[in-house]
């Protein structure tokens, strides 16, 4: 990077994102919100870790053949076995980075890894070695960075450097700083540090205390770092991680302060985040900055008094500049297959086959028969419920019906199968939905206990379909199934069956922190 008033975006939604609990990702879903980072201009897209299943590999490597523009990395441990699996996922990309990581906190190296700090020490140094012989681009992060000997930091990362390591991320791994503190931190690092003008620096920042986005602004703006690694809506472990929306949102309406170049494409902002609470079945909070359903609207008389006169009265961003205004209807029951086709492709949604679009567009049809306006945001529901579809499932929905009434007991009648054979149970409840539930788990005895249950209009008005998140959790596996329908009960029993769905495979992912 030659312009040092250049702030590099990297995104890693699809990777400490879907650490989030429940929040887990197809292969397929992760190529379409790498697809919409890149319509974004995301610098660098943090597509996984290569090494945690043979999901997170094959998903790495998909993205890294359909992604042109932005440079995709992958995450890995300090050790040869990681960095080689990276590697190889990473091969069909265009521009490709390694991120390798290792613990420098007292408190990490004692009780995780069981290591002498001079062990440490050395393992990252090897790392760097052999992740040179894949590629020149080489992030290193020194994970608990906020909680380490400063001194030892300086020796760690002087070294990584001289072997080669292109970009250092200091990350605040568990939410522990505070802005001033964290941003002279980085700075008196890189005073000290002899070759620091060698690498960018980078940071990464938690949000357990509610300080991501300003300990992220605070290492740019009294650090110098030339990086910050964030999420769509904020997604990630515990609280969550630096908001990308926030940090680019508040760069670009205050540069008069930051004075900093970006190359995002802030109109892509909100189609990212409903496309990343779509898939993941996190619903973003209304009042949620940005990106919330509230963000830009005004409830006071005297706000709207104002708005009414004159917007920067109360209105420091527009909402068209982030993407608002591009939410529009475009389809309806007349619409033919080509139009049908054709916003797929602007959605970013790339179907494999004919078929695939075949019954997509037989999908659209019968929810266009149902309502007559169809959103952006259904398209991405029911394509979603097709691929979901075609990966033979062990649960499948097949019908519901259901009787509630008041003063009486509801009743649910249930058709679905479990690995191709069809059942129908009934159940009752105290609701709808709890008799629904009932009436699956009379023939699954799945053991599962639902510990989120959460309801989202997809689109505005009363035809609007329903997007229900149900999280499971069993044997302390928590996933998350989310269904869609204009039937929130039938909306409901897809839900549980996708969580059943999700608990039942056994791919299971190895944790980067362990």
């Amino acid at each position: 990077m030659t312009n040092s008033n250049r702030l590099i975006i990297f995104d890693t939604t699809l990777r400490d994102g879907e650490q989030s609990p429940g929040a887990s990702m197809t292969k397929d879903e992760k190529v379409r919100i790498a697809r919409q980072l890149e319509r974004m201009r995301v610098d660098v897209i943090e597509a996984g870790f290569a090494a945690a299943s043979p999901g997170d590999f094959e998903a790495i490597r998909a993205i890294a053949s359909a992604v042109r523009e932005s440079t995709i990395c992958s995450l890995s441990r300090a050790n040869d076995r990681d960095i080689a699996r990276a590697a190889e996922a990473l091969a069909p990309a265009e521009r490709k980075r390694i991120h390798t990581f290792i613990a420098t906190s007292p408190l990490h190296m004692q009780m995780k890894l069981r290591m002498e700090p001079e062990q440490v020490l050395e393992q990252a140094k090897i790392a760097i070695r052999c992740a040179r012989q894949y590629t020149d681009d080489i992030e290193f992060s020194p994970e608990d960075g906020s909680r380490s000997d400063e001194d030892f930091l300086c020796r760690v990362l002087e070294a990584v450097i001289a072997e080669g390591a292109t970009t250092i991320n200091f990350p605040d791994t568990v939410g522990y700083a505070v802005p001033e503190v964290f941003g002279a931190t980085i700075r008196r690092l890189r005073e000290r540090i002899p070759n620091s003008d060698k690498a960018i620096w980078s940071v990464h920042c938690h949000n357990d205390l509610g300080l991501a986005v300003a300990n992220s602004l605070a290492g740019v703006m009294i650090g110098g770092a030339r990086q910050i690694e964030c999420t769509i809506n904020g997604l990630g472990e515990r609280a969550g991680n630096t908001a990308l929306e926030e940090v680019v949102m508040a760069l670009r309406t205050r540069s008069d302060h930051f004075g900093l170049e970006l190359g995002i494409d802030t109109t892509q902002i909100v189609a990212a985040s409903k496309m990343v609470s779509q898939i993941t079945g996190f619903a973003v909070q209304p009042n949620k900055a940005v990106v919330g359903a509230n963000a830009f609207a005004h409830a006071s008389g005297i706000h709207q008094d104002g708005i009414l006169k004159a917007r920067e009265t109360y209105e420091i961003m527009r909402a068209e500049d982030v993407g608002w205004a591009a939410n529009k209807i475009v389809l309806g029951k007349l619409s033919g297959r080509n139009a049908f086709k054709e916003r797929l492709r602007e959605l970013g949604i790339v179907l494999e086959s004919e078929a695939e679009v075949n019954a997509a567009f037989a999908r659209f049809k019968e929810l266009a028969d149902r309502k007559s306006e169809i959103f952006d945001e259904d398209i991405m529901a029911l394509v979603s419920d097709e691929e979901h579809a075609q990966q033979d499932e062990h649960y499948r929905f097949v019908s519901l019906s259901q009787r509630s009434e008041t003063g009486e007991i509801p009743r649910a009648k249930v058709v679905f199968a479990i690995g191709g054979k069809e059942f129908a149970c009934e159940g009752e409840g105290d609701g709808p939905v709890d008799a629904t539930v009932n009436a699956i788990e009379k023939e699954a005895v799945s053991g599962a206990e639902l510990v989120l249950f959460s309801i989202n209009a997809i689109s505005n008005g009363t035809q609007s379909q329903g997007e229900v998140t149900m999280r499971l959790s069993r044997s302390g596996r928590i996933v998350n199934g989310v269904g869609s329908d204009p039937d929130i009960i039938v909306a409901s029993a897809k839900a549980y069956l996708s969580g059943l769905n999700k608990l039942h495979s056994k791919i299971e992912r190895v944790n980067a922190q362990e």
